[in-house]
């Protein structure tokens, strides 16, 4: 079982900028997936950015250039960088982590952008 931890949600003004944090605690391999997943008011959830537990990173195109994602693998804590920040990026953000097939997910937290 793994345990999911995601911090950093909040308001912001548009041009802004945050950091989420999501810690993964209990059985943990090596080889993992960390990323994370959005979710707005009426919409169904989507990708933002994933990263592996070697480095490689997966953004959805409307994210390029102003999310960034990183992970520090001794802490098992996978980060988002997001700058510009809009109001369409008013949503819940939720951390997803996969190893060997298993798949779980945080419990989400609320990021506000106001114009």
């Amino acid at each position: 079982q793994v345990q999911l931890v995601e911090s950093g949600g909040g308001l912001v003004q548009a041009g802004g900028s945050l950091r989420l944090s999501c810690a993964a605690s209990g059985r943990i391999f090596n080889i993992n997936v960390m990323g994370w997943y959005r979710q707005a008011p009426g919409k169904q959830r989507e990708l933002v950015a994933t990263i592996t537990s070697g480095g490689s990173t997966n953004y959805a195109d409307s994210m390029k250039g102003r999310f960034t994602v990183s992970r520090d693998n001794a802490k098992n804590t996978v980060y988002l960088q997001m700058n510009s920040l809009k109001p369409e990026d008013t949503a819940v953000y939720y951390c997803k982590f996969t190893q060997y097939g298993l798949l779980y997910w945080g419990k989400g937290t609320l990021v506000t952008v106001s114009s």
